[in-house]
């Protein structure tokens, strides 16, 4: 029987083999290229991916540099930008950061509040993937019914903070302001309207068999190739990395809470899939409990703070879980109002240095699929 080269060259069994030639192929720069502007040089024999070297820098906006002709308050401005998805989370690291080198003890009340609001950042950053994921390998239904829910979301969100993305709603030593009357009540029950229609999503998806074909047993990644590469968060759990800053080195009111970790040990597109989407089930409850007790607290949820913020001479490095993975800060100050450095260890970062690795010896129409389940976005690598 002929072979799909031959077959396709339109000759028989025991003819003379067509050499092929390598061939460099570009995806991107182009905006979207699936999660911002990123760039993959491609080496492919055939249909096969042989080499892959990821090209970051195209929308590069000098975040880090910025920090450093910004004062303690203004900075949080620019935290909160370079993974727009977690915009809380993001601006929460900077101002635990500052806090710890500044010695400020934040209120009990703003703890809570911090907790239960990065929790639904959270959430809202794991349905966009959820939505979109599916979407580019064909699935066109699931990204409605990841808007709905993310929309109810953001709508307490928006009551609380004013934006809808950039919320700005953290300040060094607690919060911007109290929350509106009767908010926790509202967001708990936007939280219960989410988890009651999850099931929609969960059944549309999970188990279906197409996207089982596309994502199953492609795009594995081993449990030491995550570690080797520092990858983490629910990447890195997917492929049996049980480590989650939440419970291993709690902040904010997470030491008081019992925090479930979800893990997978396949390593592949489908058990990323599934972590991100059990993540939600994960984080609503959390976010629920966190509003019932911040019900029972009083008091203010902010430290009044000098009309000029200057941190004391030293450094400190603060870090967290991110809905990515784990985000660092290392500050750096000689005691005046801007920070002398201030360096960021964003999870996209890491993320997406795997792929170097991960997409050799995958075929063409498998990329798409391995380059959305690492769940990057390309500011929070070009911050």
């Amino acid at each position: 029987m002929a072979t799909a080269r031959e077959m396709t060259v339109g000759v028989g069994a025991g003819a003379e083999q067509l050499d092929t030639t390598e061939m460099v192929l570009n995806i991107g720069p182009q905006h979207p290229s699936t999660h911002g502007v990123l760039r993959l040089k491609l080496k492919l024999d055939g249909e096969r991916v042989t080499a892959c070297e990821p090209v970051v820098g195209y929308m590069h906006r000098g975040a880090e540099k910025l920090f450093e002709v910004r004062d303690y308050r203004q900075i949080l401005m620019l935290a909160n930008r370079h993974d727009w998805l977690s915009a809380f989370c993001s601006e929460l690291g900077v101002a635990l950061a500052v806090e710890r080198l500044m010695g400020i003890e934040v209120p009990e009340r703003a703890t809570w509040l911090r907790t239960a609001l990065a929790e639904l950042n959270r959430v809202l950053n794991h349905l966009m993937f959820l939505g979109s994921y599916p979407l580019e390998i064909g699935a066109i239904t699931p990204v409605f019914y990841a808007f709905r829910e993310r929309e109810t979301l953001q709508a307490v969100f928006e009551e609380v903070a004013g934006g809808r993305m950039h919320f700005m709603f953290n300040r060094i030593g607690g919060l911007k302001e109290e929350v509106p009357a009767g908010w926790t009540t509202r967001a708990r029950q936007a939280i219960g309207e989410v988890r009651r229609r999850m099931p929609d999503l969960d059944n549309l998806i999970r188990r279906n068999e197409i996207f089982l074909a596309r994502t199953r047993g492609v795009g594995v990644l081993s449990a030491e190739q995550a570690a080797a590469y520092g990858v983490s968060g629910p990447v890195a759990r997917a492929s049996g990395l049980d480590f989650d800053l939440r419970r291993d080195e709690p902040y904010l009111a997470y030491g008081e809470l019992d925090v479930p970790i979800v893990t997978r040990t396949a390593g592949d597109c489908h058990a990323r899939f599934e972590c991100l989407l059990d993540q939600v089930y994960v984080s609503l409850d959390l976010a629920e409990r966190c509003l019932s007790h911040v019900d029972t607290l009083t008091g203010p949820v902010n430290t009044r703070l000098p009309k000029v913020v200057k941190a004391p001479e030293g450094h400190t490095y603060a870090w967290t879980e991110n809905p990515l993975g784990i985000n660092g800060y290392y500050l750096v100050s000689r005691g005046e109002k801007t920070p002398w450095r201030l360096k960021l260890r964003t999870a996209s970062y890491a993320n997406v240095q795997a792929l170097s690795t991960l997409l050799v010896g995958c075929l063409v129409p498998d990329l798409v699929a391995i380059l959305g389940s690492m769940f990057f976005v390309v500011g929070d690598i070009d911050k």
